[in-house]
Parts: structure tokens; C-alpha cells; sequence
């Protein structure tokens, strides 16, 4: 199938269901090489007058140095009857397996410059525009601290405009 893109303003788009429930995959990479992981933290909203995406990944996710050295991503939204490879994508690491992407039965679509998932129904790319580590000291509830971080492998949080929605 062919994406097509559309406005952000004509989303429909209910963050808590796609993100937490239906969840996403973030993916990071070039013509070279790729990578992708499942999420169910983010957010979505409006930052220094942008629409953004907000994602959040741990220091030891393979992902984390592809969203770090490169200005895109994206954020991918698969059907349902991705599940199994949404699992797959949330617990093989790309730095353990030969092809991740084989593993999980996905296949990686060059978009301006980044890569996407072929078989999401959306998909937003997205310009990296701040990171910050999570500290410890800043956490107001310290339960979400202890309950969320006992390795303290806290995660960086990344602020991204998003610059062009597709759908399928």
C-alpha cells in the first residue's frame, strides 16, 4: 500500500489508545542501517507553536543510538494483526539477532531521509528538537522513581516536531 499524507489537524488520533494500548514503534536510521523498538510511553501535544510528538527510551535500547544520531525518526502505528511483531520489536534487541526486522516480519521504508514501517496504517516523521535524561532528583512522586527505575536506567526523553503524517 501506498501512503498518503495528510494534515496533522485532520488526525484522528486518541494518544491514549494508539500509544498505551495499540502502542508504536520508533525507528531511527538511514540507507545503511535501521533499527526499531515497540513503545507505550509518549505523548503527543503542542510545543513552542508545533505540533509534537513526545517518546521516552532507555539507555540500553539498540534504538536509542540511531534516535541519537540522527535529526529524524519516526513513530509508526500498526494494525492489530501486528501484535506478534510488536512483541517481537519490544523484546529482541537489533544488536542480538542478524535482521530484527526479518525476526519480526516487518520491513523498513526509506521517508525523507528516515525510516518507517511499511505496514503501518500511520506514520509520523519526526525532527528531533530537544533531549533531556529523566534525573532522579526531579521526580516530584518518588514512587514512580522507585516503581519505574530500580536499575536507574532512566530514560531520555525526546521532544520532536512532527513534520509530515502518513496514512495508509
Amino acid at each position: 500500500m501506498e501512503f498518503k499524507e495528510i494534515q496533522v489537524s485532520e488526525m484522528n488520533f486518541n494518544p491514549f489508545d494508539k500509544i498505551s494500548k495499540q502502542w508504536m514503534l520508533v525507528t531511527a536510521g538511514d540507507e545503511e542501517s535501521s533499527n526499531t523498538m515497540t513503545a507505550s510511553w509518549g505523548g503527543v501535544g503542542i510545543m513552542w507553536g508545533k505540533p509534537v510528538a513526545t517518546v521516552y527510551i532507555r539507555p540500553q535500547r539498540y534504538t536509542k543510538e540511531f534516535v541519537d544520531k540522527n535529526e529524524y525518526f519516526t513513530l509508526s502505528f500498526l494494525p492489530e494483526e501486528y501484535r506478534k511483531a510488536l512483541n517481537v520489536c519490544g523484546s529482541v534487541s537489533g544488536r542480538n539477532v542478524e535482521d530484527k526486522w526479518q525476526e519480526a516480519g516487518l520491513h523498513p521504508v526509506k521517508i525523507d531521509g528516515t525510516t518507517a514501517v511499511e505496514e503501518a496504517e500511520e506514520v509520523f516523521v519526526c525532527r528531533k528538537l530537544y533531549a533531556q535524561e529523566m534525573l532522579p532528583e526531579c521526580f516530584i512522586d518518588s514512587e514512580c522513581d522507585t516503581k519505574w527505575y530500580p536499575d536507574k536506567d532512566y530514560h531520555t526523553m525526546y521532544i520532536a516536531e512532527i513534520v509530515k503524517v502518513l496514512k495508509i
